[in-house]
């Protein structure tokens, strides 16, 4: 299973992949959000509060579900880091 992990502007962004679905989390001090996709990487992103949490809204392109992803970390879309195996999730 592939895993990932970058740092920037106080933001921790980890992708690694489960059985069933592609991850990446987000940390920093302004709480935590996620990103899921299934495995085959083909359907809707879905951004939930954390890996486990209930989905918060589905995507279709990943720039949506980042820009989501900032507003639940209170930081702008252009602060949040990308590990580079998370660079092609979204349709």
């Amino acid at each position: 299973m592939a895993s990932d992990e970058t740092t920037a502007n106080g933001i921790t962004a980890r992708y690694h992949e489960t059985e069933t679905e592609r991850l990446l989390s987000f940390e920093s001090d302004g709480g935590t959000a996620a990103i899921a996709q299934n495995i085959e990487g083909y359907a809707m992103l879905k951004v939930r509060p954390s890996n486990d949490g209930d989905e918060l809204e589905r995507y279709y392109g990943f720039d949506m579900a980042l820009d989501h992803v900032a507003e639940l970390l209170g930081v702008s879309p252009h602060d949040v880091p990308v590990p580079d195996a998370a660079a092609d999730m979204g349709m």
